[in-house]
């Protein structure tokens, strides 16, 4: 597993969902665009964030809302029921800004 550090800006995607682990920690998924500086594509990122901030994200972000995030962009690998390996990125969120105007 791949680890770097990342700050970046965009917007969600969808709504922020909340769930909890059997240990009790709320866990937030994000999914943000990023404007990409090539292309009118965005970048999707997807974003965890965990305990009193997770549910301070459920409750403030909308769908659409611009927010800023910066925290550990991890790399994972798994295989498939079929036996394929696969990869995926996610941010682990340190922070996440937002404005609710």
């Amino acid at each position: 597993m791949e680890e770097t550090m990342e700050t970046f800006m965009g917007r969600l995607g969808r709504e922020p969902e909340l769930k909890y682990t059997p240990t009790g920690k709320a866990v937030c998924y994000l999914s943000v665009a990023v404007k990409s500086s090539e292309k009118d594509i965005p970048n999707w990122k997807r974003v965890i964030v965990w305990e009193r901030q997770a549910e301070i994200c459920s409750v403030q972000l909308k769908k659409g809302g611009e927010i800023f995030v910066q925290g550990r962009n991890e790399r994972k690998e798994f295989t498939d029921k079929q036996g394929q390996k696969k990869s995926y990125e996610e941010v682990n969120a340190r922070l996440v800004g937002f404005t609710n105007i």
